[in-house]
C-alpha cells in the first residue's frame, strides 16, 4: 500500500471522467468480481472503490493507464493521500483511520509513515509541473468521441 498521488495538471484526465456513467458501471462491476469483491490491497471486503493504475513516463511527460484495482475505502484513501486530507479538513473523513490503514497493512511505524508521504509529496510537486499527454491505452475506445 502506498501513497501515488496524481500530478495536479492530470486531475480529471482519467478514463472515469472520460466515459457515460453506464460503462463505468459495467466496467467496475467487472473488476470488483474479477477481484472476488475483495480489495486487492489488504483483502478487505465491503465497499470497493475501482482505482485507476497509471505508470508515469517522467521524461516524456506521458501519464499511460495500465489498468484498475478494486479497492477498500481506506486503501483508496491512502492512495490519494493529498485528497484525503482535503475530506478530513471538512470533517468528512478520519485522517488518523487512514493513517492507521497504512501501518496496519504495511506493518511499518508512523515515521515510515511520514518518511513515505514526505517523498510522495516531493514526486507530486515535480510532476505537477509539467502538463501531461493522457494515454488511456487499449481503454481509449471507451471514451466518446467528440464530434467537430
Amino acid at each position: 500500500l502506498k501513497i501515488d498521488l496524481v500530478p495536479e495538471t492530470c486531475w480529471y484526465k482519467g478514463l472515469r471522467e472520460q466515459m457515460k456513467r453506464s460503462q463505468w458501471d459495467k466496467l467496475r462491476t467487472r473488476v470488483y468480481a474479477d477481484q472476488h469483491n475483495r480489495c486487492a490491497i489488504c483483502g478487505a471486503g465491503g465497499r470497493l472503490n475501482c482505482h485507476e493504475i497509471w505508470d508515469y513516463d517522467d521524461t516524456r511527460h506521458i501519464q499511460k493507464l495500465l489498468g484498475f484495482q478494486a479497492v477498500c475505502v481506506l486503501c483508496h484513501h491512502v492512495t490519494h493521500f493529498g485528497k484525503a486530507q482535503l475530506l478530513a479538513g471538512q470533517g468528512r473523513i478520519d485522517l488518523d483511520a487512514v493513517i492507521r490503514h497504512f501501518l496496519a497493512v504495511n506493518q511499518v511505524d508512523r515515521e515510515s509513515f511520514e518518511s513515505h508521504k514526505s517523498a510522495a509529496f516531493r514526486v507530486w510537486r515535480e510532476r505537477s509541473c509539467h502538463s501531461w499527454e493522457t494515454d488511456l491505452g487499449e481503454w481509449s475506445a471507451l471514451v466518446a468521441r467528440k464530434t467537430v
